[in-house]
């Protein structure tokens, strides 16, 4: 059963905001590292050290957000093409509640739940 149109939208409205606010960030974080701490100079290597640790860390999460926003222009493309809120596995349509808090998820609770069990059976 197809998704209403109201529900589309209102998931394509959050999906389109979060994308927006992950973007922006990026570009934040972009300037900031080009900007003026970018070429600082740090005499004491332990401050240096602490600069490139927080670059890092920085960077490892840009990294995760980045790999959300695919995710986030996969779910918008399913929005377009009418498969949004489909499990890509079994075929069933996803929960409300369960694309409320994850909009991006490609998968039922229980296609979920049993992959899951079976890869915390692989790496054992």
């Amino acid at each position: 059963m197809k998704m209403k149109k109201e529900d589309l939208e209102y998931f394509q409205g959050i999906l389109q905001k979060h994308l927006d606010d992950l973007v922006k960030g990026a570009g934040r974080t972009v300037e900031e590292m080009t900007g003026s701490e970018g070429g600082a100079v740090f005499p004491d290597p332990t401050d240096r050290a602490a600069m490139e640790s927080d670059r890092n860390f920085e960077l490892r999460i840009r990294d995760r957000e980045r790999k959300l926003i695919n995710k986030i222009k996969k779910a918008l493309e399913k929005i377009e093409d009418g498969s949004f809120g489909f499990c890509e596995i079994c075929g069933e349509p996803i929960e409300f509640k369960r694309l409320e808090a994850r909009p991006v998820t490609t998968h039922c609770i229980d296609c979920k739940t049993s992959a899951e069990e079976e890869e915390k059976i692989r790496k054992v």
